[in-house]
């Protein structure tokens, strides 16, 4: 079965159950057995009405798992409300079911990684990997984010910090992850942004575009990466640049000043560039220092060590990353780059080696190992 579809087809399934009285993670468990079942039947006897196939079939086994411990006369009265046969509505409910997940019963932190699992399509791995803590400990926080919402109806949307902070965390993945989830989360941030009148939520949306618009030059045709100071800057997608900066404009224009907004204002900064070399680093280690204030994120302070480099020399880099914890992800990555800068290559050189062990990633692995080896021939050549 085509993994598109599947993945098209189950917030808006999830959702229906939700809405008939389904505690979160018995909806979840039924939808789940409802794909098993359409894995194995739809290749030989594909049905005409997709969603709705997927809609009786989970409801029903909702039931079946909700009367061994159901009274009789609530089991009567689920019954009545199973879904009538024909044409499910074709309404798009991934957006309304982002709001469900990001329930009041759950701390923003609960609900962020509860949705990024069962909503986003991410791996428990991939969601720590996002949250900077070890894989065993963001499966104990999913495993009581859906403890908590068992038996909890999802009546009550949650707020939207929760939402954009769950977009923004699947776009990242999509971006730059396994699974191309970049597009929908531009779509579903779209629809935010048509519905909701708030700066963050422009913000995000500028944000995305940014990003987005450079992507098809983030990758060479072997598939390695190309970093920003190398890419070639004609391919970037100059419609999506132009839209991002009015959208990020706006927001800006409304003072109200928040994170995404801030990091959209880098985005923008890079995007204006017309080559590296023209990038204006005084401004944006100026607004790492804005987004810095908003957030207290040890990553960004990481982010902008690299600026200063840029800006003041790799000495001065060098200085903001000793005051990090080296244990920081890619800080060893950016050890190697100031070190190069500064002409230490041989350091910059065993850096690159060790970073590239720490890689969350095949793809910046051997991006990495590629930088090592370049110095080290480098290295041979003068000897």
């Amino acid at each position: 079965m085509d993994e598109a579809l599947i993945r098209s087809l189950t917030p808006g399934v999830l959702t229906v159950l939700v809405r008939r009285g389904a505690d979160f993670a018995a909806a979840e468990d039924a939808v789940q057995d409802a794909l098993v079942e359409a894995v194995r039947g739809w290749p030989d006897d594909p049905p005409r009405d997709p969603k709705g196939w997927l809609v009786t079939v989970a409801w029903r086994r909702f039931l079946d798992a909700a009367r061994a411990d159901t009274a009789r006369r609530r089991r009567e009265d689920r019954v009545e409300e199973e879904p009538a046969p024909g044409p499910a509505p074709g309404v798009d409910d991934t957006l309304q079911l982002y709001f469900l997940c990001a329930h009041p019963s759950l701390t923003p932190s609960s609900a962020v990684a509860l949705t990024l699992r069962a909503v986003g399509g991410l791996t428990t791995r991939q969601i720590a990997r996002a949250y900077l803590v070890p894989e065993a400990t963001m499966a104990q926080r999913i495993s009581r984010a859906k403890r908590t919402a068992s038996g909890v109806r999802f009546d009550r949307p949650g707020d939207v910090a929760t939402v954009l902070r769950v977009l923004y965390l699947v776009f990242n993945e999509g971006y730059s992850g396994d699974v191309d989830l970049a597009a929908e989360a531009i779509r579903l941030t779209r629809q935010l942004a048509a519905s909701v009148d708030h700066p963050e939520v422009a913000g995000l949306l500028a944000l995305m575009l940014l990003h987005h618009a450079r992507r098809a030059a983030r990758t060479a045709p072997d598939g390695s990466l190309v970093p920003l100071a190398e890419q070639d800057r004609s391919r970037w997608d100059t419609v999506s640049i132009a839209e991002g900066v009015r959208i990020l404009q706006a927001a800006l224009a409304r003072d109200r000043l928040g994170e995404f907004q801030a990091q959209a204002a880098i985005a923008a900064l890079h995007a204006d560039a017309p080559t590296a070399g023209e990038t204006d680093w005084v401004q944006i280690v100026e607004w790492y220092d804005e987004l810095a204030r908003l957030t207290d994120n040890p990553v960004v302070r990481l982010n902008r060590a690299v600026a200063v480099g840029e800006a003041d020399g790799p000495r001065a880099g060098l200085a903001e990353l000793a005051a990090l914890d080296d244990t920081l992800p890619r800080h060893t990555a950016v050890a190697a780059y100031l070190h190069e800068r500064d002409g230490d290559l041989d350091t910059a050189a065993r850096l690159y080696a060790e970073a590239a062990h720490k890689a969350p990633d095949l793809a910046e692995r051997d991006h990495l190992v590629r930088q090592a080896a370049r110095l080290n021939s480098r290295h041979r050549q003068r000897r």
